[in-house]
């Protein structure tokens, strides 16, 4: 049975110190939307020197492909992505006391630049990777639509049209994490090439690069949100965008080239969808932790409410789901440190089953707290609405059950 080594229980520690240090002080600032995130995601990645292990693995990476000699000697930073052991650790974590901070920071240095390191020519890496690899620079994913939702590719309405050698991009994106803040954006369109016979949802979908200030480019203020409310999600508005070609991912628009941005996106999501069960994980064990403490404490008829068997059931509930997720997440984990990739329809089973475990033990917690767990004082009432993202956020927990049973039934 996979364990936490006394490395990685040492790394646990000391993230809990930074968090109690830099975090929980400013916790109702970075809720509120009066403190954007990022500083202290800064802050972070300084503390842990995750700048300069991400600066130096991607150094090393861009010259081993531009052919130059490299010091074969494994970088440690890398043990902070995916669901490598460091980056469950620290997202589990940090979940615990700001769900919204893992979501700007996954985003950007996820999502965002591993679509780059992907799809990219070396040029485009080596003009954006250093800046957003080590937080110096935000990124953002911008895939979603106000009409699309779970229909990502098929739904889509942004498109591209060529305009001599350049594109020009219209259209617009929605609920995009780091939207308003973002310095570079990595956009998906469709391609436009002026053929009606062609259906809309058949287009071959771009994926382009943006950065902030593009003449065109609109980036909304705040949306207001129900949980997550420490990561700032927005819209993105394009209009007569001028995209010069080395701002296409890949630089071609050949499929068998990279140049298709389906295969890139479902790369992501499956991706997206594992960290996804990192954070139910952070979750549940805060709202355990204090479930408990709150049982052992509270009193009524002169008795601590541990005493009660309902109570006691909740709470042994919450330990069934605390196991079945943490065991998910090793599962990922070991197969990460194999060499192995977990695949799309087991990352949707993931998502599926411990963002649903995650949302019914804060609303047990919430219930077990009574009227305390209804008033924000109180930490269970700001995990429960955190925790209901988890089944919306990184596709709906309903287009999950589509892409486990697509891999169930390709078998």
């Amino acid at each position: 049975m996979y364990e936490w080594s006394e490395t990685d229980l040492m790394v646990r520690d000391t993230v809990r110190a930074f968090i109690d240090k830099e975090i929980r002080p400013v916790a109702d600032k970075l809720e509120s939307g009066e403190l954007p995130p990022f500083d202290t995601i800064r802050k972070l990645y300084a503390t842990f020197g995750l700048d300069e292990m991400a600066r130096e693995a991607v150094e090393k990476a861009l010259a081993r492909e531009a052919g130059e000699p490299v010091e074969d000697k494994k970088s440690e930073g890398a043990a902070f992505s995916g669901a490598g052991r460091m980056g469950v650790l620290l997202n589990s974590e940090l979940a615990t006391v700001s769900l919204g901070l893992v979501a700007s920071m996954g985003v950007s240095v996820g999502l965002t630049a591993g679509t780059i390191r992907s799809r990219g020519t070396l040029a485009q890496k080596k003009r954006w990777l250093p800046e957003l690899v080590t937080f110096e620079k935000v990124g953002a994913w911008a895939i979603t639509e106000p009409d699309s939702g779970s229909d990502a590719f098929g739904g889509m309405k942004s498109y591209v049209r060529r305009d001599g050698e350049d594109y020009i991009l219209n259209g617009q994106k929605t609920f995009i994490t780091n939207g308003p803040y973002a310095d570079v954006m990595v956009v998906f369109a469709k391609l436009d090439e002026g053929d009606p016979s062609v259906d809309k949802r058949d287009r071959k979908v771009l994926t382009f690069v943006l950065e902030k200030g593009m003449e065109g480019l609109t980036q909304s203020k705040p949306m207001k949100k129900m949980g997550m409310n420490s990561s700032p999600t927005g819209e993105l508005f394009f209009d007569n965008v001028r995209i010069t070609p080395d701002r296409l991912l890949g630089e071609t628009e050949d499929a068998g080239k990279k140049g298709d941005g389906k295969s890139s996106a479902k790369e992501s999501f499956a991706a997206e969808r594992i960290g996804i069960a990192s954070l139910a994980l952070g979750i549940i064990n805060e709202c355990h932790k204090l479930s408990v403490d709150y049982a052992k404490n509270r009193k009524l008829w002169g008795n601590p409410i541990s005493s009660f068997q309902l109570i006691q059931l909740k709470l042994a509930e919450m330990e069934i789901a605390r196991i079945n997720v943490q065991n998910m997440v090793y599962s990922a984990i070991e197969k990460t440190e194999a060499g192995e990739k977990v695949s799309l329809a087991e990352a949707s089973a993931m998502k599926l089953y411990s963002s649903r475990a995650a949302t019914e033990v804060a609303m047990e917690a919430v219930q077990l707290f009574g009227g305390n767990g209804y008033m924000n004082e109180y930490k269970v009432e700001q995990l429960a609405r955190d925790a209901k993202s988890l089944m919306i956020y990184a596709g709906s927990n309903e287009i999950q059950v589509t892409h486990i049973a697509k891999g169930l039934l390709a078998e």
